[in-house]
């Protein structure tokens, strides 16, 4: 959809800074970076399940002068014939996002930055928890992120800059595919705090509700 003979880079276009909190968010999430020509130029691959829609939609919105066709809905089978419906755009293939692609992927598999202090901002935390957060349950107000598809240090990593740069309370939750990340109950309302700005009324189903007064 996005060849680099349809669209020779555009060398005006420059990543922002908040697109560069929003990508790398969403890096620790489910987006991911791809090489199209012998890992010079890159591009950035968003999909989320139809009831994320507008979700993707924002997303879409955020890099739209980096891509040439707006989101679209794709079905798939399952080995059991059932269907599995997605939404999703792609970007045009640009160098700007090598860089993020040497600091997130090392031999084809997605790692944590070593330096990934130095970027993980609240609006990189909020968009984090967006696309890959989870309330713990309802009757909790700890929250989880779904690392499981990165290595035990860097899941580690992730949890120790959490503690130490925005002051949660963490721990690894251990499930069958890896590590998540869990934050208290006693930080959720430093959690709120952090990411309430720029939390997209469509996703605050992910953030437990307020404590009730006694």
């Amino acid at each position: 959809m996005c060849s680099s003979k349809r669209n020779p880079e555009r060398s005006d276009l420059k990543l922002s800074k908040f697109q560069k909190d929003v990508l790398v968010g969403i890096l620790l999430g489910d987006a991911h970076l791809e090489s199209r020509n012998n890992v010079q130029t890159f591009r950035l691959k968003i999909e989320q399940s139809e009831n994320h829609q507008s979700y993707v939609q924002h997303l879409y919105e955020v890099f739209e002068p980096w891509v040439n066709s707006p989101p679209r809905r794709k079905t798939r089978r399952t080995k059991d014939r059932s269907e599995t419906i997605s939404f999703g755009f792609q970007t045009v293939t640009h160098s700007a996002f090598r860089f993020y692609f040497h600091q997130f992927y090392q031999a084809g598999e997605k790692r944590v930055p070593k330096l990934i202090h130095r970027w993980l901002t609240p609006r990189a935390i909020s968009y984090w928890f967006m696309d890959d957060g989870s309330i713990k349950s309802k009757q909790s107000k700890g929250v989880l992120f779904n690392t499981q598809g990165f290595l035990r240090a860097d899941v580690e990593q992730l949890a120790g800059v959490l503690s130490s740069e925005f002051h949660l309370l963490t721990s690894l939750r251990k499930q069958r595919e890896g590590f998540q990340i869990y934050v208290s109950g006693k930080s959720y309302e430093t959690f709120v705090g952090l990411i309430e700005a720029h939390v997209l009324k469509e996703m605050r189903y992910k953030i437990p509700p307020p404590r009730k007064r006694r």
